[in-house]
């Protein structure tokens, strides 16, 4: 008697996908048994972004793993988090220093779309998630307030340096005063609809009093920090924070000849950094307790730029106590001031 066997069902082979994300084009690139297939380019618009999605999701159990770059990969990630497509989203310096790991001498879009592809394929899977739409716009206005801010900066100088020549025809001063004038109407339009926002969200709301209860942290300070903040990934530790941030110092020591200083590694989001420097400026000058702290850091040794990086940081660990524990700024526990 023959007993016919059953086939056996081999279950799906895994797939792996890297996208490398520039401004206008999308570089995808699938990994399936350990071998990379041809990489395919969309443009990064509404319509290819769509055709890029529909293709991903017709590959069940594929893992996407994209670079945070800035504003350009976000709507894509969104699109395929909505889609329930498996996402990662890396640091851009983890990517790097894997791409050095495997010894990639070359760089182009594919190449970097085949180390991503890499990277989902042999790290752990730590699953994007995604930040709710208001937050979203909370970080659009922020980031634009910000960039009008720089504008408004640019053009005092230039004004300043026009002003200070006598060939300098009035008619060009008014006109970069109307710049200035005009640039200051649009943040103050921005920030009024940030706030607005912010009003009708209860857990906005009540962080935007948080921070604001800090003594150097008013309406554009707070808006700025709640763009970026509330963004990151839900239970980091405040160390975690100061690294996505990139105000991590950094030794520079190797054997015995090699002993630079250290520096802060400046390897997270500069906005973050930018949305802290003024608060920390201020906080030093009108909170005793962050004055007394920053002098005890310049009386032993510091820098003062270096002592106003430091209150930075510790002022970014009483933020992320302050959001977690729900609690108001305690300038005590900031830094007791000797007796």
């Amino acid at each position: 008697m023959i007993i016919q066997s059953e086939k056996m069902v081999q279950p799906p082979q895994p797939l792996f996908a890297g996208i490398d994300v520039g401004a206008e084009e999308l570089i995808l690139l699938i990994r399936k048994n350990g071998t990379s297939h041809q990489p395919q380019k969309f443009a990064n618009t509404p319509a290819d972004r769509t055709r890029l999605l529909k293709k991903l999701v017709n590959l069940p159990g594929i893992v996407v793993c994209l670079e945070a770059t800035g504003v350009y990969h976000f709507d894509l990630s969104i699109a395929l988090h909505d889609a329930g497509v498996a996402l990662m989203v890396v640091n851009p310096k983890s990517s790097h220093n894997f791409a050095k790991v495997l010894m990639k001498n070359s760089k182009t879009d594919a190449v970097d779309a085949d180390t991503l592809a890499q990277y989902a394929e042999r790290m752990d899977f730590v699953a994007w998630t995604r930040p709710s739409d208001e937050k979203i716009a909370l970080r659009s206005f922020a980031r634009r307030i910000d960039a009008l801010t720089r504008q408004k900066a640019a053009a005092k100088n230039q004004l300043h340096a026009l002003d200070a020549s006598k060939e300098t025809p009035k008619a060009v001063l008014r006109d970069v005063n109307l710049s200035i004038t005009q640039l200051e109407k649009r943040m103050e339009g921005l920030s009024k609809e940030a706030r607005a926002l912010i009003g009708k969200h209860p857990d906005l709301e009540r962080a935007f009093h948080l921070l604001t209860s800090i003594k150097g942290i008013a309406q554009t300070s707070a808006i700025a920090l709640m763009g970026e903040l509330l963004l990151l990934p839900p239970g980091l530790s405040h160390r975690e924070w100061v690294k996505f941030a990139g105000l991590d110092p950094r030794a520079f020591d190797s054997g015995k000849s090699v002993h630079k200083k250290t520096r802060l590694s400046k390897a997270g989001n500069r906005h973050i950094r930018s949305a802290l420097y003024m608060p920390a400026l201020s906080a030093k000058q009108h909170d005793p307790h962050v004055k007394a702290y920053f002098q005890h850091l310049v009386d032993n040794g510091k820098q003062p730029l270096q002592a106003v990086c430091a209150v930075m940081r510790k002022l970014l660990h009483a933020i992320h106590g302050m959001l977690k524990q729900d609690k108001p700024f305690d300038n005590a526990r900031f830094y007791a001031i000797p007796a």
